[in-house]
C-alpha cells in the first residue's frame, strides 16, 4: 500500500458528479486538517469517447501508483462499439479483485426488515457471468443462447480470506455461500477455498449456506453482524438486497480492493453503489450520503493515524446529521444536498477542533 497522502479523484457525470463535488468539500484540509494531493481524471462519458478511453488508461495508472481512488458515478453506453464501462477497464489495469459493500443502520431510517448490525458482501470484482463469452446457435424456437464463465482459485482465495479478516475486524460470522451442490467444479471452488480459510481462522465464526437458503435467511436475520462471500453476480445481486435491507441504497459506500502477493491491500477505490440518477441532476435533492462515505472510507485504508481520524470524523458526522433528522427527501427529510454537504462539514470541522483540543489536554 502507497506510504503517502496521494488520493486519485474520477470524476463523472450527472448527479454523479455532483455529488462528487460535494464529498470533496468535506475531504477539505479546512475541514479534516489533513493535507491530500488530489489527481483530478475526467472520466465523464464525452471525455472518455474524445480520447477512446485513454483517459481512464491514465486513470489507472494513476491510481496504481497512488494506491488510493475516488471514483464518481458514470455513464455505461448500452451500444455496442462504444467506450463501455470505465469500471471494468479500472478493475483489470488496478488488479482490483474485491468489492466490498457494508449494509448498516442508518440513525433515524426505518429498516424494511428488522436488522441493525452491519452486512458485509464481499464480491468477486472479476471473472464469472461479467466478461463471459456468449452466443447464439439456431433458428426460432430451436435456438439455443450459450455462455461460458470461469473464475480462478486465485480470486476465490482472495474472497474467501479477505472475508475472514473482515468478519473478524467486525466480530462478525462469515455467512453463506455459492450453490455447490448444483455446480461443484466450478462455483464449489469458492466453497473450498471458503473451507480452507475457515480452517485457518478457527477464531472466526463461519455458517456455510447455498446461495438460495443465504437470501432466505437474510431477510430473517436482526442481530448479528455478517460478513457474505460471494461469486461476482450472486455479489452484485446480493449488495443490491443487503442496501436496502438497511432503509436506503444511500447509506453505504462501494470499495474495490486490489492485492499483493502477499495478500496485503495495494490499492483501494471507493464509490457510492447508486448510479448518476440523470433525473435529479441539477435540482438540489439527491442524496451525497453514499458518495460522503465514499471518502471516508478510502481514508480509512490510507496509512497513518490522522486519515483514520479524519475518516472516522466523516463517518460520525454523516450519520448524526441523518439521527438528528437532517435528511434529504429520499430519507424523509426536507433537506438538500448542498445543505445536508454543509452539515456534515460543520460536523466534521468540529469533532476535529475538539479532537485536537483533548490531545493538547491529554498531553
Amino acid at each position: 500500500m502507497a506510504q503517502n497522502n496521494s488520493l486519485v479523484v474520477l470524476h463523472g457525470d450527472q448527479t454523479g458528479e455532483e455529488l462528487l463535488l460535494q464529498s470533496l468539500r468535506v475531504l477539505d484540509e479546512s475541514v479534516t486538517g489533513l493535507e491530500l494531493d488530489l489527481r483530478h481524471y475526467d472520466l465523464a462519458l464525452g471525455v472518455r469517447r474524445k480520447t477512446g478511453n485513454e483517459v481512464v488508461h491514465e486513470a489507472a495508472g494513476a491510481m496504481r501508483e497512488a494506491g488510493f481512488g475516488l471514483k464518481a458515478a458514470s455513464i455505461t453506453p448500452e451500444g455496442t462499439g462504444d467506450v463501455g464501462s470505465p469500471n471494468a477497464i479500472l478493475r483489470k489495469e488496478v488488479g482490483g479483485s474485491v468489492i466490498v459493500r457494508t449494509g448498516r443502520r442508518i440513525p433515524g431510517v426505518r429498516p424494511s426488515v428488522g436488522v441493525y448490525s452491519p452486512i458485509s458482501v464481499i464480491r468477486m470484482a472479476v471473472d464469472d457471468a461479467y466478461g463471459a463469452k456468449e452466443w447464439r446457435e439456431g433458428e426460432e424456437l430451436d435456438e439455443w443462447a450459450y455462455r461460458t464463465e470461469k473464475v480462478s482459485r486465485r480470486t476465490c482465495r482472495i474472497v474467501a480470506e479477505y472475508s475472514f479478516r473482515h468478519a473478524r475486524r467486525l466480530g462478525a460470522q462469515v455467512f453463506g455461500g455459492p450453490k455447490w451442490t448444483v455446480s461443484p467444479v466450478y462455483e464449489g471452488m469458492l466453497k473450498e477455498e471458503m473451507d480452507r480459510a475457515a480452517a485457518q481462522n478457527p477464531d472466526v465464526r463461519y455458517k456455510p449456506l447455498l446461495i438460495d437458503a443465504t437470501y432466505a435467511l437474510l431477510l430473517a436475520t436482526t442481530g448479528e453482524a455478517l460478513v457474505v462471500p460471494a461469486l461476482n453476480r450472486d455479489g452484485d445481486n446480493l449488495s443490491d438486497l443487503v442496501m436496502q435491507m438497511f432503509g436506503s441504497i444511500a447509506g453505504a459506500e462501494s470499495i474495490l480492493l486490489a492485492f499483493d502477493e502477499q495478500g496485503e491491500i495495494k490499492a483501494a477505490m471507493s464509490e457510492a453503489p447508486h448510479g448518476t440518477a440523470p433525473a435529479l441532476e441539477g435540482k438540489d435533492v439527491a442524496n451525497p450520503m453514499a458518495m460522503i462515505l465514499a471518502a471516508a472510507a478510502v481514508l480509512h485504508y490510507m496509512p497513518g493515524s490522522q486519515a483514520h481520524a479524519a475518516s472516522r470524523a466523516i463517518y460520525e458526522a454523516t450519520l448524526e446529521a441523518v439521527s438528528d433528522g437532517i435528511k434529504t427527501a429520499d430519507l424523509g427529510g426536507h433537506s438538500g444536498t448542498i445543505e445536508f454537504t454543509d452539515e456534515v462539514v460543520r460536523r466534521v470541522r468540529t469533532k476535529v477542533d475538539v479532537w485536537r483540543a483533548l490531545a493538547d489536554i491529554s498531553a
